[in-house]
């Protein structure tokens, strides 16, 4: 984990706060089941190569009693069979939403988040990816910060 070039919570006190504020809604007003949203984030933060986040979401998998070959196999989901429909679905999509310049986020892959969350929870869904992808880029490109909180 590289240390912080500047310290951007103080720096940005408003900014910050309204990244944890939002960060707080999807937490706990956001209907998504807490270790789908972890095992996005961390899938998210291996794409991205944030060290930092890495450490964070697999600490908050292994309390949320995330067995170790549930958290070791989301970098390569896709050729493990330990995750449900649904999980898988939410992989997918983070994914996409984090290469949106892959493709543009997918119409097959959009139906497939379609077709296990609902409106609300797709949009929710996308507003933890799009989170963890602005906290990863914070962390690589002005260094690891522990008053993320």
């Amino acid at each position: 984990m590289n240390e912080a070039r500047l310290k951007y919570a103080q720096l940005a006190p408003e900014g910050f706060e309204k990244m944890r504020a939002l960060e707080h809604y999807l937490n706990t007003g956001s209907g998504l089941a807490a270790p789908l949203m972890e095992l996005v984030r961390l899938r998210v933060s291996l794409m991205n190569g944030c060290e930092y986040c890495i450490h964070i979401h697999t600490a908050e998998l292994k309390k949320h009693n995330e067995t170790a070959e549930r958290i070791a196999a989301v970098a390569e989901w896709r050729a493990s069979g330990v995750y449900t429909q649904q999980e898988r679905a939410a992989l997918g999509w983070a994914e996409a939403v984090t290469n949106i310049q892959d493709g543009h986020s997918p119409d097959a892959v959009y139906d497939e988040v379609r077709a296990h969350f609902g409106e609300a929870e797709t949009v929710n869904l996308t507003l933890v990816i799009t989170t963890i992808n602005a906290w990863n880029r914070l962390a690589i490109s002005l260094g690891s910060y522990a008053g993320r909180g």
